[in-house]
Formats: C-alpha cells, structure tokens, sequence
C-alpha cells in the first residue's frame, strides 16, 4: 500500500489542461476560461450623472439659493447637443451624458424645477453625482481572468464588456463503468442476493458538478466478456472510470481484463480508509481510475482522487478545502492508514464548530454519508482525541 498523498501525486503527475474550444457567452456558465476576458468597450463610455437632477457649472453654485436658466435635457442614450454656460442647466437623468461646459450634478431633491426656470438650494463641488468615463473599465482592461470557473457575475461582467465569445476548457469526458453480477439499477426488479446500484448515478451527477461529461458504460457483469465489451466502449473519453472488481476476489476481474486490453498499471492499494482496493493507470495512453466498489468508499475516494483529476484536466487548482475544528466524541489511536470519518457538524455555547463523529463507519453505510456534513482527516498512526480537541475537516458541501 502507498500513502494517499503520494497516490495523488502520482495520479496528478502527468495531467495537462484540456485545449481549449470557443464558446458564445450564453453557455458559458460553469465553464473555466483558457483566455482572460478583456474589456472591448470603456465603461461608461463618457462621464454620466449618477443621479437624477441638474448638470450645471460649480462656479454658478457659490452661494444658494441660485435660480439658472434652463436649456434643455439630458436622458440616458440621448445625449445634449449643445454646452452648459454661464447660468444654465440641463435637466439630466441617472446614466446620461454628462453635457459640455457641466462638471457637477445637483439631485432634484434639492431643486424647484420652474419649468424655463430652476432654483437650486444646496449642491456640491466639481465631480459631485458623476460617474467618469472609465469608472467601472476601460478598453483593454482584464474582467475576468484565464483559469476561474465562470459565475452569473463574471457572465454579466464579459456581456457589459462587450464580449460575445469566450475561450474555455473543453469538458473532460468520463466513462463510467460498474461491474457486479449482484448490482442493478434503480427500478429494476432484485433476484435474490442483488443490490441497487447507487455508485454510477452518483459519480455521474458529480463529474457534471465538476464541470465534465459524463458517459453511463452501464455495469458490466462477473465475466471477462462482459467487461471488455463495456470498458471497449469508453474510447475517445478523456477519464475512464471503474467501480467495483478490484478487489482480490477471483471474480474481480478489472485488473486483468484490462490488463489484457493494454492497462497499465501504476498502483494499485492505498493505506486509507475508506477505500484501500484503488487503482490507477493509463489504457492506451488514456487514465483509468479504479474506484471501490462500497458505495461510502467510492464516494471517499470520488471526491480525493476523482475531483482532482477533473480539475487539472480543467486548469484549477487541486487542493482539498479543509479546516480546523473541536472533536465532539472520542476516537482511539489511529493504526497505518489514513481515515476519513464521518460527522455532523453543530456549534457548541461559544460559537465554535463541533464535529461529532458517528459511531458506526462502516464503508457500506451510505445513509452515514448522505448525513454527514464533513469527513474528519485522521493521519495514520494519529494520537486518541477526546471532546473538545482541535481536528482536521473537509466539509462535504458539494459532495
């Protein structure tokens, strides 16, 4: 068995970015940009009033009150023709163009609007109530930069930018093989001794959380015929994924099918738990990740080895979100492999979270998982901790 951080480093050792493909904006969302997205526009284009009021010069509201001579109007989009003179104004709106020989805006709360006539009452200096051209970007300017994730906000930003197109990750394909005589799908009719399978529907939702694509291969029977057959189909994906059939078991068979289709193994076991029967390796130059076949395992070992593959593959960062927190129960001693143990997270009288492990860890226990709000990280060999000791968590929010 190997330790679980140089498996990562071994998986992660020879992935490189997907090539980028170009997208129009409207599908942009979830997608990781290749190229900075780069303002083709200034905005705003000129300097605007931000408020609703009167564009006149400062240096006819020395003193108040001031009535000014009106000499015409200013919408958004409709900018005023002439410039402002010695005791004039323009009637302006928030977003319009600040108008020649104006350099400040008095709101109209502050303004008796006399029809030819407006009286102003109070005001401020130059640039007061103006949005300068320039405020938010100008052309040339970066708004989102190469290797993000896009949000909803990055989307408005790129379309106010003028950005129709973006250059993004290609999504990773993955295939996703099951293997098990005793495992069915969900809705179909169990013989005795079977099981339904929850692993492919849950890896599957998670690599299109990831930003991939997933392809179901199905499941794939306790014979070689089977297996080849299905495992066959997942060329031209970018990620082959297995589940189940690597265990030591005469009829775990992924290892040596694949073996003969031209795996290439690059380990197999890792000192953790849940999830020690792991393997990884590259078939035909493609990788091929062999998750357990317990679903709490798979699930484990989909979340520290899968999602950062997927990862790489799409340009981000790899690191696992973990922090610290107060233990809620009493683990012993921890023996040669790293643990992952299930937990509730609560607060306790001060404000401080509390992670309270569940009594039984048992790997096949998904309703654990499916209530866990975290995975306490114990390293191997770990001292015993009791209530109220600090511990390492990885909070399960997206899983």
């Amino acid at each position: 068995m190997i330790p679980l951080s140089e498996a990562r480093a071994r998986i992660l050792a020879n992935i490189q970015p997907l090539p980028a493909e170009q997208v129009p904006l409207t599908q942009g969302l979830g997608r990781v940009l290749a190229a900075d997205v780069v303002a083709r526009v200034t905005h705003p284009p000129t300097a605007v009033s931000a408020m609703d009021g009167w564009a006149v010069r400062t240096a006819d509201i020395a003193t108040f009150p001031v009535t000014l001579t009106r000499i015409g109007e200013a919408p958004a989009g409709r900018p005023f023709a002439g410039t402002v003179g010695p005791g004039q104004a323009v009637r302006i709106f928030t977003g319009g163009a600040l108008p020649d020989g104006a350099d400040t805006v008095v709101v109209q709360e502050d303004a008796d609007d006399h029809g030819a006539t407006v009286t102003l009452r109070d005001g401020g200096g130059p640039g007061r109530w103006i949005r300068p051209a320039g405020q938010d970007f100008s052309i040339g300017d970066v708004g989102v930069p190469a290797g993000r994730r896009l949000t909803v906000r990055d989307l408005a930003l790129a379309a106010s930018m003028n950005v129709p197109w973006l250059k993004v990750r290609r999504r990773p394909r993955v295939s996703i093989l099951a293997t098990g005589d005793e495992v069915v799908m969900p809705g179909d009719t169990l013989a005795p001794g079977q099981i339904v399978s929850s692993n492919s529907l849950a890896l599957c939702a998670l690599v299109r959380q990831l930003g991939g694509e997933a392809v179901d291969l199905g499941i794939a029977g306790d014979n070689r015929d089977s297996l080849a057959e299905l495992a066959a189909a997942a060329s031209g994906t970018d990620l082959l994924v297995t589940i189940g059939g690597a265990s030591v078991g005469e009829h775990d068979l992924v290892r040596s099918v694949l073996g003969s289709a031209g795996l290439e193994l690059d380990f197999w076991k890792i000192a953790m738990r849940p999830g020690k029967p792991l393997m990884f390796g590259r078939i035909k130059g493609v990788p091929m990740l062999g998750l357990p076949g317990n679903p709490v395992s798979a699930l484990v070992c989909a979340w520290l080895f899968l999602r950062p593959l997927l990862l790489a593959m799409q340009g981000l960062p790899t690191a696992d979100e973990t922090r610290e927190a107060l233990i809620g129960g009493n683990l012993g001693t921890n023996d040669s492999r790293a643990d992952f143990i299930r937990a509730k997270l609560s607060r306790d009288a001060q404000g401080r979270e509390v992670a309270t492990p569940f009594p039984k860890q048992d790997s096949g226990m998904l309703s654990r998982l499916a209530w866990a709000d975290c995975l306490i990280l114990r390293d191997p060999h770990a001292p015993a901790v009791a209530p109220g000791d600090r511990v390492r968590i990885m909070p399960l929010d997206a899983l």
